[in-house]
């Protein structure tokens, strides 16, 4: 019979995985939806002065996705700490560094971006904003998000990537998309907005194979056969 220490190390073992395909899932959900609605909503041509605010049905839009993007954060920065448990003394501590890094980076220029699209909201509600605070809020939102913050996402992915296959928990064919996401992340994004949607894909993915074989296995981190 193992010790009671020896059973909760390898209880906590076969939560971690768990608990970090969760994270990923929600936030890939909530990611996902949250960007849908502002793409649908928001016109993608910033000269257009913000007649979008005039609509109730697109401004909600652009509201419910605003309410979304926090727990998408937070459920990220969750997803993050789970994984980083869970590797533990296998952590490549240059690898993660630029992990830990760039996944902070990227939630932090997310709220701020969505910070600036709340005041928007805020002040043409409030004050009729101007057309020329109109196009600079657009602008700073647009460059937060495309510009920094999912070229964080970007590198976020290629360590994530590079660490699981020098461990060898992922198949080659996800190594090889999460590669091609984030090149798409780096210098696709400014010319294809739509793509921005390929990280939280990559995210839901990732998240859902090691979901499945954490019920399968009761490891979902461990080495594939």
């Amino acid at each position: 019979m193992e010790p009671p220490r020896e059973l909760d190390r390898l209880e906590s073992s076969v939560r971690a995985p768990r608990a970090a395909a969760v994270a990923g899932i929600v936030f890939a959900l909530l990611l996902g939806t949250a960007t849908v609605l502002v793409r649908l909503a928001v016109p993608a041509d910033a000269a257009d002065a913000g007649d979008w605010m005039l609509s109730d049905a697109k401004r909600g839009q652009v509201e419910l996705a605003l309410t979304l993007l926090p727990f998408a954060g937070i459920s990220f920065l969750w997803f993050m700490g789970v994984i980083r448990d869970h590797l533990g003394a296998r952590e490549d501590k240059f690898f993660a560094t630029v992990f830990f890094g760039s996944g902070v980076l990227y939630v932090a220029m997310l709220f701020a971006s969505a910070a600036v699209v709340s005041a928007l909201l805020v002040v043409h509600r409030e004050l009729d904003a101007s057309e020329d605070l109109w196009r600079f809020g657009r602008s700073l939102s647009f460059v937060l998000m495309n510009g920094f913050a999912l070229r964080m996402a970007a590198v976020f992915t290629i360590t994530t990537t590079t660490l699981a296959g020098r461990l060898g928990v992922l198949p080659r064919w996800l190594i090889v998309a999460g590669y091609l996401t984030a090149l798409a992340l780096l210098f696709a994004v400014t010319l294809a907005p739509w793509s921005s949607l390929l990280f939280p894909l990559w995210v839901l993915t990732v998240s859902v194979l090691v979901l499945v074989r954490s019920l399968g296995s009761g490891s979902g981190l461990a080495a594939p056969a």
